[in-house]
């Protein structure tokens, strides 16, 4: 009798338990339903139509790091002999830059003032290194001021800017076809500067990879080609850095994945197909790629230099590839750390100078 009254006490609760646990579990499985609907279905439709949160996934031009910089005193972020002006496009679109000396020219006793800034440019008997930087950040950040100290020790001349919406450049309109606009102007700018004196070399990272291939690609039809091209980092195009991107993984088993992520880009002219450009580019072009890179999969960066070795001819002098080993650990943005980077930089130089003479 005792068991039959506890019985009678315990099954109610042991129901109710049961039916509490149902509903919970109901209710999870309802939430994980809406979230997968929310981040699977809902935000890739807002993604598709967007341009502007394309825009914004692309460049990354709202991440200002360092976050407080004054860009008219270089000095602070320890760089010496530099200076800050900024230059006007054709488009009315202020360009933030900075010259850097090479170091031959550091301990010169004359006043660094904008006469002499000039004069050593337009003098200029060293190579000069034009830097176009990746999305994100501004021509501060911290690992490209150690390239640029890279190229400073090996007395060369630097010139480094922003595109327009990036450090204190004005804040244009962005896009692929902006950015080249602006670089292709700087270009230019260089070029009639130095009126070719000593070699101007083009290095471009990353995004700049992209931004460096299609501006040299324009500036070719007018028969205007730097000494040299380095693309450290490079995709082969959006799309398939799009594909590829490590983070693309969450999103890549879904049946819709290229209309929704990848044509988009291709459609609102964000492609940055540099397999395409770079069959245009008549100078040498150094490729350098980390393998352990998961920003820009070094893949890639390899299929990027099969492309431009079979469009000039399998010419391994003419187009070279640099592959850094992962121990190393130099991933996406520390190639400029590499130990062997300041020889395979004066190597390269060494050797398109021949080519051109």
């Amino acid at each position: 009798m005792q068991w039959t009254y506890l019985l009678a006490g315990v099954v109610p609760f042991v129901i109710l338990d049961i039916w509490y646990t149902g509903i919970v579990i109901l209710w999870i499985l309802k939430t994980l339903i809406i979230l997968y609907l929310i981040i699977f279905g809902i935000c890739p439709l807002i993604f598709h139509y967007s341009y502007n949160i394309q825009r914004r996934v692309l460049f990354l031009n709202f991440i200002h790091w360092p976050p407080s910089i004054d860009f008219t005193k270089p000095e602070l972020v320890g760089l010496q002999g530099t200076r800050n002006f900024y230059l006007c496009t054709d488009e009315d679109v202020k360009i933030g830059t900075w010259q850097l000396l090479p170091k031959s020219l550091l301990n010169d006793s004359a006043e660094f003032n904008d006469e002499y800034f000039e004069a050593a440019l337009s003098n200029a008997k060293r190579p000069v290194f034009l830097y176009m930087h990746g999305n994100s950040g501004n021509r501060a950040s911290s690992h490209r001021i150690e390239l640029y100290k890279v190229f400073q020790d090996l007395d060369y001349h630097v010139i480094a800017f922003d595109y327009r919406s990036y450090g204190d450049s004005d804040p244009a309109d962005l896009s692929e076809i902006g950015v080249v606009a602006d670089s292709k102007y700087v270009v230019r700018w260089v070029l009639n500067k130095i009126n070719k004196t000593v070699p101007v070399f083009v290095w471009g990272h990353s995004l700049g990879t992209g931004v460096s291939c299609h501006a040299l690609d324009l500036l070719a039809s007018e028969n205007i080609q730097p000494a040299g091209l380095f693309l450290e980092s490079p995709f082969n195009s959006i799309a398939d850095e799009l594909t590829y991107y490590p983070a693309a993984k969450i999103f890549k088993h879904l049946p819709w994945f290229h209309w929704v992520i990848v044509q988009p880009f291709h459609d609102n002219n964000l492609r940055f197909e540099s397999d395409q450009h770079i069959a245009n580019i008549q100078c040498p072009i150094m490729i350098l790629h980390a393998e352990d890179d998961r920003v820009v999969p070094f893949v890639l960066g390899e299929k990027l230099y099969e492309k431009a070795l079979k469009y000039h001819g399998n010419d391994t002098n003419k187009v070279q590839m640099i592959t850094i080993d992962s121990s190393l650990g130099l991933g996406h943005k520390y190639i400029c750390r590499y130990k062997q980077l300041p020889s395979i930089i004066e190597n390269f130089v060494l050797e398109s100078q021949k080519k051109a003479q």
